[in-house]
């Protein structure tokens, strides 16, 4: 595992973060997980234009420009060496002293992490995802636009919490409606017939990269996709249904609340989508990896 922070690529133990950061203190701060898929970055341009956003609706100015930051990202996986790797990039407000007041922080803090993750076994992957319905809701967007990938995943840390002691494997949110939302970090699909259905993003989900992704490729093998709003019962009556994520990539859901969602397995179609995806991630964009690279 690799670390860019203050101007070079470090081992982890190396890399060091100021306890009165804010993003430390209060969750103060944005980030991004990107993917190292057959030693290419999915979709890095997307990933930093939504770190942009994200960065303008808290009033955090970038640090670096876009080339800078795609750069920074580029020779933190160099560093690191394989080619299958998870970024994260992260964005804070910066040191300042205790109190919540953002306008005390000077600068932003900057700092890129690259390493393995591992959000699901291979058994899970073949079998499909097990989920429970958190009693943790997602916030409206008056309190919390989820479409801010801020620091401040305790609602997805808790609601993990709960799906684990109840045996499951992760869980899905619902807002204050009852709407899905979306499950701890990844998207919710879910498909009947040849329509494909996925939340919006005003029902409290993240717009995800890899969602998009799907949703094209979906429509290119002939589905057609909507995006509206979902309840419990739309999964209970799916003949599919899955989650798309940087960490899951697509992976299917083969009960809800202790109740079989299709075939209780991995369906065709997202076997379909499943290897779809992964070809493009194999495929787009430029290899910084070449194969033989790796040095673990």
């Amino acid at each position: 595992m690799k670390t860019w922070i203050d101007g070079r690529v470090v081992g982890v133990a190396e890399a060091a973060v100021n306890v009165t950061d804010h993003g430390l203190l209060y969750g103060d701060g944005v980030f991004e997980g990107m993917r190292v898929a057959a030693g290419r970055v999915f979709r890095i341009e997307r990933h930093l234009a939504r770190l942009e956003v994200g960065a303008r609706a808290l009033g955090i100015a970038l640090p670096r420009s876009p080339a800078e930051l795609r750069a920074i990202v580029e020779e933190t996986a160099r560093a690191h060496g394989e080619r299958e790797a998870y970024v994260r990039l992260v964005v804070t407000r910066g040191v300042g002293p205790l109190g919540v007041d953002p306008t005390t922080c000077e600068r932003p803090g900057l700092f890129c992490i690259v390493g393995s993750i591992r959000l699901f076994s291979e058994e899970q992957r073949q079998r499909g995802l097990d989920l429970i319905t958190s009693s943790h809701r997602r916030p409206n967007a008056d309190a919390l636009d989820m479409r801010v990938k801020s620091l401040n995943y305790l609602g997805s840390a808790l609601a993990k919490l709960e799906a684990r002691q109840r045996g499951a494997d992760d869980a899905l949110l619902l807002n204050a409606r009852g709407h899905v939302s979306e499950a701890t970090v990844a998207n919710v699909f879910a498909l009947r017939g040849d329509v494909l259905a996925t939340p919006p993003a005003t029902d409290g989900c993240l717009e995800g990269i890899n969602r998009a992704a799907v949703m094209d490729i979906a429509r290119s093998i002939g589905l057609t996709v909507v995006e509206r709003s979902l309840g419990r019962l739309d999964l209970f009556a799916a003949d599919e249904a899955f989650l798309t994520g940087t960490g899951a990539g697509v992976i299917a859901m083969r009960s809800l609340d202790g109740r079989t969602i299709g075939g209780g397995e991995r369906g065709p179609v997202t076997a379909r989508l499943t290897a779809m995806h992964r070809r493009l991630a194999e495929s787009e964009g430029v290899e910084i990896i070449p194969p033989g690279g790796d040095q673990a």
